[in-house]
């Protein structure tokens, strides 16, 4: 796969910028969003992140530390560690494989399902409101791509 520098794209213009640049911005302005309300829900963003990325694993409903970790993309003892302040809190808990018990699983608790249903709600009601403007900024990219390869 090329990198983005190794594309033969010709110059952008003050429109590419500007568009790349609101794009950056909404991006920006849904993280704040999201860390705002991870915060006002007792939680750090990195615990809303962790909480997210072990419901959402693909077809399983817990995650290994080291799944954790490359999800989070983050050192394995940092995801430890991690895992260790959420259970303290009752977030999540740990499963030992019974097929090799050093393989250990992390899966929410009760408590830590409703605390994430409630922020994910929050943050579907802000995606919602703001991705018609992200979704044009896309299309403009894209477009000026398409455009900037033929032309």
């Amino acid at each position: 796969m090329k990198r983005a520098s190794e594309h033969r794209f010709s110059p952008l213009t003050k429109a590419d910028y500007e568009t790349l640049a609101a794009l950056r911005y909404d991006i920006r302005r849904f993280l704040r969003f999201s860390e705002e309300a991870a915060r006002a829900a007792g939680l750090t963003p990195r615990h809303y992140q962790a909480l997210l990325a072990i419901k959402g694993y693909p077809q399983r409903e817990r995650i290994t530390i080291g799944e954790l970790a490359n999800q989070l993309q983050v050192a394995h003892h940092s995801a430890v560690g991690l895992v260790n302040r959420l259970a303290l809190q009752n977030l999540v808990e740990r499963e030992y494989a019974q097929e090799n018990r050093r393989n250990v699983y992390v899966k929410l608790t009760r408590e830590g399902s409703k605390l994430l249903g409630k922020l994910s709600g929050a943050h579907r009601t802000e995606i919602s409101r703001i991705s018609p403007h992200i979704r044009q900024l896309l299309e403009n990219i894209i477009l000026d791509g398409k455009r900037i390869r033929r032309g």
